[in-house]
């Protein structure tokens, strides 16, 4: 089964993406990702402070 994030608030942060969405149960989620080719790091959070500490705080190992 593939999920399709309907993303909103996107920010970003240096390489990260910080971006909000509803997960299948309706929860409000945030996710950071790094848009850097070959870095790998995308994590959900509850909060979108924490979220965006997580771009903050992201030290990309590619660039």
């Amino acid at each position: 089964m593939t999920t399709h994030r309907r993303f909103r608030s996107v920010i970003r942060i240096g390489p990260v993406q910080v971006g909000t969405f509803y997960d299948g149960r309706g929860r409000e989620k945030n996710t950071a990702a790094c848009t850097a080719p070959r870095c790998g790091f995308s994590v959900d959070y509850d909060s979108r402070a924490a979220a965006e500490l997580a771009a903050r705080t992201h030290r990309c190992p590619v660039r």
